[in-house]
């Protein structure tokens, strides 16, 4: 097993405090384990099986489920053969309408938190277990080999903490609580660490919240991440609506008795605080301007009562938690604050007003994706970093579309546009594009090897590409008045499903197959886990799903290869990877074409490894030319490369003998080039 030097920590989804709309500074963070998924249920291919959809729970029906799972959570730990020092604690439950059960849980050591130790359980009616995924690949064997006694003293975690918030623009002399001890199991081999956070205000204006993981025994800093994630309502955004409120003639206020009691606050340019509860003698709130206070909160009000009801109604979860507890709102945070975020810790969305203070960021489709970080940190709980932070992202992307298109306000009809009603850039543009992510000069269309090292808010591209693919299908086309013209990597077309059935199949992924590492490869293995229980594994919903992944560089074609359009020239002999040695390489030779070869050739690897973040993978050409098709990455750590890479060979003679090369580079795992093809 490799040292733990050897790969860099990511964070895990119980330590996400808050996430923002908008890139507040650089993220780097890595990619981690995909899920090893049981057995999926077979169903109808036309129709989702309707036993394999979320039941709707009430509160009291989810607290007697949990309440059932702690009483045999002693149980669970030892069928899953954790030690004796390991304990299990109840997150949350998803009970679909045929009983199956998906527990997930986070685990302690010897009282300490694991983090990066969460898993989801998945049993059948009569209690026996389909599967179990997890979040790490770390075994019990090695979590029972740390030592709880820590070399280093708190202070010097500290001491690193403070420095790092400093260094991102906080003025904070101390942290906001004592380190505490954690055993770190995100990456690598578990050891013992110190948690500390620091809290303030970042530059922009956004809340502070630096985690820093720092080794109990040498004192380094393992890693570092910032935790904020980035009556009649007469709204700047969505026109005359209905709000909830509460009170009686002369006297009320926006508390919405009926979804939770959710609250909504005048933060009045503060940024501390829950503000003053909005108040008002005739239960008519603001004029549609934003120079009326009132404004912004009309559309916050409704934005969240929107998303609660579609969560509701389509999902089946009763807020945030599933326990029927409302969050509420704060708007007017700061001066020309261009932002907005959720935060676990006050359990609240909270809106500036933008540039001027002339553009609140308060419309529709925003407060479903502040509302929807809170879900994901109740459920999959997907670490704010590296592609599961951009899977993070994406989902609160995801689920603001849907809940623009199940709203269907006529001032805000649905569309795959985030932010397109607050004019953040200043030019009547969205802030970010479904269809074709790059649109906006920065996102990300596909999946590469390196995208875990670049903001979350970009390398959410692929999954909001993903999820427009799946559900309308690639090429030019026009939805409720926008035109959208989506691209795929491979340059094959992709036939949509429909958003219903794709925003089903996300949901169940996020909450019964996701967990805090979950990375692209990942969310694949759990969007098909998820479309096999739902439609089976032989239906077009499923066959769509590879072939939505497989559009934005992730994973084969449906029938477990990529089609192609010409001939395939291809070795399936398999050819071993020497742990940490040298390269060994598959070669196929190509004949009977004339000129250069193409510049999109198709290149076609189908690798099995037990941690693909080893492998470095090269195209070499007839004349020895290479192209680097795969760095070696220490974070990303999940299993095989099975996928289609397109090269531009079209300075190279196509017939010839071409080579795939693969190097191991690290030691600790093994694996195999089982074939290798070019198609022409």
């Amino acid at each position: 097993m490799r040292s733990t030097h050897s790969r860099r920590a990511t964070a895990t989804g119980a330590l996400i405090a808050a996430t923002a709309l908008l890139a507040v500074g650089a993220q780097t963070g890595s990619a981690s384990a995909a899920p090893d998924h049981g057995t999926t249920r077979t169903a109808t291919a036309a129709k989702a099986n309707p036993g394999a959809l979320p039941k709707r729970l009430s509160p009291s029906q989810r607290a007697e489920l949990i309440r059932e799972a702690n009483a045999s959570r002693a149980a669970t730990a030892k069928e899953l053969g954790l030690g004796s020092q390991e304990k299990l604690v109840v997150r949350d439950v998803i009970q679909d309408n045929d009983g199956t059960t998906h527990t997930r849980y986070e685990r302690t050591f010897d009282g300490l938190p694991v983090l990066g130790g969460d898993l989801v359980v998945q049993e059948t009616k009569a209690g026996a277990t389909e599967s179990v995924v997890k979040a790490s690949r770390a075994t019990t064997a090695q979590l029972k080999a740390v030592s709880t006694v820590a070399d280093i003293a708190p202070a010097a975690a500290t001491k690193q903490a403070l420095g790092a918030a400093k260094a991102a623009g906080s003025d904070r002399a101390e942290a906001d609580k004592a380190p505490r001890k954690v055993v770190w199991m995100a990456s690598g081999t578990p050891q013992l660490a110190y948690e500390t956070v620091v809290g303030g205000l970042q530059e922009d204006g956004t809340p502070n919240a630096l985690h820093v993981i720092t080794d109990a025994s040498t004192g380094a800093k393992l890693y570092e991440w910032q935790a904020i994630e980035n009556g009649v309502g007469n709204t700047e955004y969505s026109g005359q609506v209905t709000l909830g409120t509460s009170g009686s003639s002369g006297s009320y206020n926006l508390t919405d008795t009926a979804r939770g009691s959710h609250k909504t606050y005048n933060l009045n340019h503060g940024t501390s605080g829950k503000g003053t509860l909005f108040t008002g003698a005739d239960d008519v709130w603001g004029n549609g301007s934003a120079s009326n206070a009132e404004t912004a909160a009309a559309d916050a009000h409704y934005g969240a009562a929107e998303t609660w009801d579609y969560y509701k109604n389509v999902h089946g979860r009763t807020g945030i938690k599933g326990d029927g507890v409302g969050a509420y709102s704060r708007v007017h945070y700061g001066n020309n604050y261009v932002n907005a975020f959720w935060d676990d810790s006050c359990f609240c969305m909270t809106y500036g007003d933008g540039s001027g203070n002339a553009n609140p960021l308060t419309a529709l489709d925003v407060a479903a994706h502040e509302m929807s970080h809170g879900v994901t940190s109740n459920t999959a709980g997907l670490n704010y970093s590296g592609e599961s932070g951009g899977l993070n992202e994406a989902t609160s992307d995801i689920f603001a579309t849907a809940v623009e298109f199940y709203s269907n306000t006529s001032a805000d009809p649905g569309d795959y546009l985030i932010g397109e009603k607050i004019d953040i850039n200043g030019d009547g543009t969205p802030l970010r594009y479904q269809d074709k992510p790059s649109r906006d000069g920065i996102s990300k269309d596909a999946w590469y090897s390196g995208i875990g090292n670049i903001d979350v808010h970009y390398s959410s591209g692929p999954a909001n590409h993903f999820f427009y693919l799946l559900s309308e299908g690639s090429g030019a086309k026009t939805i409720n008045g926008v035109s959208y013209n989506s691209p795929t990597s491979d340059g094959l077309p992709v036939t949509g499903i429909g958003r219903a059935k794709a925003e089903q199949i996300w949901f169940k992924a996020l909450t019964t197959k996701f967990t805090s590492t979950t990375n692209y490869a990942g969310a694949r293995t759990g969007t098909l886990a998820a479309a096999g229980e739902l439609y089976g594994t032989t239906s077009a919903e499923y066959k769509a799903v590879q072939d939505a992944w497989a559009g934005i560089n992730v994973g084969a074609r449906s029938g477990g290869t990529d089609p192609g359009t010409g001939t395939v020239f291809e070795n399936s002999t398999a050819v071993s990877i020497p742990d940490a040695g040298s390269a060994v390489t598959s070669s196929v030779t190509v004949t009977g074409r004339t000129g250069n070869a193409p510049s999109t050739l198709k290149v076609g690897v189908d690798i099995t490894h037990t941690y693909r973040g080893d492998l470095v993978i090269d195209l070499v050409a007839p004349d020895g030319s290479t192209y680097r098709l795969k760095n070696s990455s220490s974070t990303d750590s999940a299993d095989n490369v099975q996928t289609t890479y397109t090269v531009n060979a079209s300075s190279e003679v196509a017939n010839g003998t071409w080579k795939l090369k693969v190097q191991d580079v690290y030691s600790g795992d093994t694996g195999k080039i089982n074939s290798f093809k070019l198609t022409f």
